[in-house]
């Protein structure tokens, strides 16, 4: 996924300084030469997010070794990339920090949300879709088209990683996808202060992450209620709790992109929505994590205290 990726973005470059001008791309050149620094840092810190995941799938390293590793990317990305998150708050510090705990949520929430064949890289694939239809949108092409080429190389990989499985990406794969994601979710500026009624907008990266986010939250809390290391791995993931309902592996994946393509579908209207609109959505949002909710209720009432395991032995790789 990042040979395909990052020989896209440079052969990009490469055909913009060789035609750009010629083709009359002069302000697209201009503003990928702005965006050049930017550019470097997010290809150089990708490039280390691949390298710490591999490590760490050579040879699994403690929670908190592998947590420094994606605390000094994300702290680099925020520092040597100046890429911060807009959140309405004109303090440089303050958002700064902002970043680097969303990107460090990301990273984890995609390292825990990569449990089955496909599951993953098919949420990023989408979410990657959506990110880049919004960049269009406003008129950020660089950024559409960073978001396009994460897009083309999640597809590429989920036609081997769907189930079943020819190829597996490790921590290294989802490491990768989710810095892609954590960065594009922060890069693309939702907030037009023309236009009042796109401030709703930010909430665009909540809407579309929504599933993987919920997820997080969601085993977090469990396995704190059952008293065990929250980055110890389990069976209470969306994705088992369709298990426990008897679906099949596949069928289990396909719900959960059905829910990610729902609320994905969500986010949209936010680009130009009034208040009524906007709280609509978030009502429509919150009733998805319900339902989700339900069914990790439900789940645990039909499975019992082991039968995730049981499934999942049941299961054909």
């Amino acid at each position: 996924m990042f040979s395909g990726w990052i020989l896209t973005i440079f052969g990009g470059f490469a055909g913009l300084g060789i035609f750009g001008e010629s083709l009359g791309l002069n302000d697209v050149m201009d503003g990928a030469l702005r965006m050049s620094r930017e550019l470097t840092a997010i290809c150089l810190c990708a490039f280390l997010s691949v390298l710490w995941g591999l490590l760490d799938d050579k040879k699994p390293m403690k929670a908190g070794v592998k947590f420094a590793g994606q605390l000094f990317i994300a702290i680099g990305i925020v520092v040597g990339g100046g890429i911060r998150l807009s959140c309405f708050i004109d303090s440089p510090v303050l958002t700064s920090v902002l970043t680097v705990l969303w990107m460090l949520f990301i990273l984890n929430a995609i390292n825990f949300f990569d449990n089955m064949d496909g599951l993953a890289v098919g949420t990023a694939a989408i979410a990657f879709l959506f990110f880049t239809i919004a960049a269009g949108i406003n008129g950020q092409y660089l950024v559409a088209a960073l978001g396009a080429c994460s897009c083309a190389a999640s597809c590429g990989f989920w036609l081997y990683n769907k189930n079943p499985a020819s190829i597996f990406m490790g921590d290294s794969g989802s490491h990768f996808l989710a810095f892609l994601l954590g960065i594009i979710s922060a890069k693309v500026t939702y907030y037009s202060p023309e236009i009042d009624s796109t401030r709703f907008a930010v909430l665009l990266p909540l809407f579309i992450l929504a599933v993987p986010i919920f997820d997080a939250f969601a085993v977090v809390v469990i396995r704190l209620h059952n008293h065990k290391p929250i980055y110890k791995g389990d069976h209470n993931h969306i994705s088992h709790r369709f298990l426990h309902l008897g679906m099949s592996r596949k069928r289990a994946v396909q719900a959960v992109h059905l829910l990610v393509l729902v609320s994905c579908l969500g986010a949209l209207p936010l680009l130009w929505c009034d208040l009524k609109t906007c709280i609509v959505l978030i009502v429509q949002g919150l009733t998805i994590l319900l339902l989700l909710t339900v069914v990790q209720m439900a789940s645990r009432h039909e499975s019992g205290d082991c039968s995730a395991v049981n499934i999942l032995k049941k299961e054909q790789p």
